[in-house]
């Protein structure tokens, strides 16, 4: 099941992304369990922010 982010400021999708690859960075692609849920929860966030800024064609 995929988490859904918390409710709370609204954060870019390039901010997100930013965060994931420190998020990787830190950890040197190697997830502990807590980074895990965290990674999910970032890219749920970041799915989400993209989705926002998708604007549908006439």
């Amino acid at each position: 099941m995929i988490p859904t982010p918390e409710p709370g400021p609204v954060r870019s999708a390039d901010e997100l992304n930013e965060r994931i690859r420190d998020l990787m960075l830190r950890s040197g692609g190697r997830l502990s369990a807590e980074q895990r849920r965290e990674y999910e929860v970032l890219v749920a966030e970041w799915a989400a922010a993209e989705r926002g800024g998708i604007v549908k064609a006439a």
